[in-house]
């Protein structure tokens, strides 16, 4: 069992490493236009399923209470996590709808949906940002492998490249708390 744990843990990091590396431009790009979001007033929609769902919730944390430092709280919503929204939608319409009717009603202008799907193919994330685009807002999107259907719905995509879920998600994981650490250090810089 001890050598799975190190196989695991190398894959882990290699993912990555490998990722990091070569997006670092993108994750720049990503943390400077959702600093400029929050410093003129409009917020940041997180959404995703699953995993994804879990993930959309501890940005959306980070941001509204701390990451680092003690600071204003900055706007950040997790789509995810209003139960009677979310099955209302999926009841009455269809759970594919469950993002696109609350960027609608919530998302405008100026703010950012960020979208979180591992495949890149989850109908509900492709059509909140699709939805987000409609309504003028900029989408970024975390996904895997070469990004499926969220490449056509997404101003600024990164693509962890692997067929592992578990790594997609650890990767993920570590660009939402780097975006998270950039930001506050571009908002707060006094306090570094």
């Amino acid at each position: 069992m001890k050598h799975i744990i190190l196989e695991t843990l190398e894959a882990s990091i290699a993912v990555k490493s490998e990722f990091i590396r070569n997006n670092s431009h993108l994750i720049i790009q990503c943390a400077e236009c959702i600093a400029d979001c929050l410093t003129s007033g409009h917020k940041l929609l997180v959404f995703g399923n699953g995993g994804s769902a879990a993930d959309a919730q501890h940005m959306a944390a980070e941001f509204v209470n701390r990451f680092e430092i003690d600071r204003t709280p900055l706007a950040a919503i997790a789509l995810t996590t209003d139960t009677s929204v979310l099955t209302s939608i999926g009841n009455d319409f269809s759970f594919d709808d469950v993002f696109t009717k609350q960027i609608d009603a919530l998302g405008r202008k100026g703010d950012i949906a960020l979208g979180i799907s591992t495949s890149g193919n989850s109908k509900n994330v492709v059509a909140g940002l699709a939805e987000a685009r409609k309504e003028a807002l900029t989408t970024i999107g975390l996904a895997g492998k070469t990004g499926g259907r969220m490449v056509e719905a997404c101003d600024h995509l990164m693509c962890v490249g692997t067929g592992s879920t578990a790594r997609i998600q650890e990767t993920h994981i570590t660009v939402i708390h780097i975006l998270c650490d950039l930001v506050e250090r571009r908002l707060f810089s006094d306090r570094f």
